[in-house]
């Protein structure tokens, strides 16, 4: 579903908080309909960037255009475009999965009689809809994910943020997961930009990754062109050659980034 329309433009970003810089200089394009994979190790800038795409941060300069429309300048409109899946849960685990999903799409103001189509027509999709009237705490880990994809459509955006959206899943649940957002790309030409730690995963799906660290990007392409660039076989294996094997930790800023991010978006 890949198109030569730009959606996602991002030019000379940096973020810098006090004396550190999360994001030094960036540049890079996602295409309209694209799997756009933004891999690093921990601490490497990707919490930041996605911050600032999805207006929880200001930059510190840079510009950035989500949609057609200005971060900084539109951020009402920004926010309307996408759909985001954090990496740490986010679903109301006293409410059902209905009520999960109409306090969503209220707050988004989808009309009514279009709200109630969306959202059954969403949990049909991702198999959830004979538990729509169940609380989410009688969920598995995977239901949950697959209710906060299906939550984060409910306003039918054009682009689907996925923070590493397999974390914690077994092998079978993150290959089914992986099965919805494939068909929604498909289906719907949803353009999709995520983060993984799991490489084998941005190897199957993603058709451009772009490679950062230290705050810089590093590399970009298709996982074929990265593997010919660095003379490796697997994904994994440019990804380690390029970015060195010693084991991060994630960095207190991150972690604060992490609880800004919760507090801004749970308003």
């Amino acid at each position: 579903m890949e198109s030569n329309e730009i959606i996602i433009d991002v030019k000379n970003l940096s973020k810098k908080f006090k004396d550190f810089t999360a994001v030094d200089n960036i540049s890079f394009n996602v295409k309209k309909g694209e799997i756009f994979g933004f891999l690093g190790p921990n601490g490497a800038g990707k919490s930041t960037t996605i911050n600032i795409l999805t207006t929880l941060l200001h930059p510190t300069k840079g510009d950035v255009i989500l949609n057609g429309f200005d971060v900084r300048k539109d951020q009402d409109k920004v926010r309307s475009s996408f759909g985001i899946v954090f990496q740490d849960p986010s679903l109301d685990s006293e409410l059902t999965a209905m009520e999960n999903m109409e306090f969503h799409a209220v707050l988004y103001k989808v009309p009514k009689k279009l709200r109630e189509e969306r959202i059954e027509t969403l949990l049909k999709f991702v198999e959830l809809f004979d538990r729509k009237d169940d609380l989410v705490k009688t969920f598995s880990g995977g239901m949950k994910r697959r209710l906060e994809i299906a939550r984060g459509l409910v306003h039918h955006p054009k682009i689907l943020f996925l923070d590493e959206p397999t974390l914690g899943l077994d092998a079978q649940t993150r290959n089914h997961l992986w099965e919805y957002i494939k068909k929604l790309n498909t289906d719907e030409g949803m353009t999709v930009f995520f983060t993984t730690h799991y490489l084998e995963e941005a190897e199957k799906i993603a058709d451009r990754i772009s490679f950062i660290d230290h705050g810089k990007i590093i590399r970009q392409g298709t996982s074929e062109e990265l593997k010919k660039a660095t003379k490796t076989k697997s994904l994994e294996d440019a990804y380690l050659k390029l970015t060195g094997k010693t084991i991060r930790e994630e960095t207190a800023s991150a972690k604060d980034i992490m609880r800004q991010r919760r507090k801004v978006w749970n308003r």
